[in-house]
């Protein structure tokens, strides 16, 4: 289970990485949630990513990172279903 965990968390932060690297990519998902300032929403939320990334990939930080991550999922579900209305 920890490495599962340690791998999902270096992929999380990866993926927050890449939106830095290739802005561009994320973009169009992230307009649902963010029709307003997109590109600036883009870089919070791969920093947002990486850190609850890396944050699961330590035995110590895990449980923060994990319920960190449940309300950041949360959040994002609930931007893009009030984005929608």
């Amino acid at each position: 289970m920890a490495q599962r965990a340690r791998l999902f968390g270096l992929l999380l932060a990866g993926t927050g990485a890449a939106h830095f690297a290739a802005p561009a990519l994320f973009e169009p998902m992230s307009k649902v949630a963010f029709p307003t300032d997109t590109q600036s929403w883009v870089y919070r939320n791969g920093a947002t990513e990486v850190a609850l990334g890396l944050a699961l990939t330590s035995k110590r930080t895990r449980k923060l990172g994990a319920a960190g991550l449940a309300g950041y999922v949360l959040w994002l579900g609930s931007r893009a279903v009030t984005a929608k209305r």
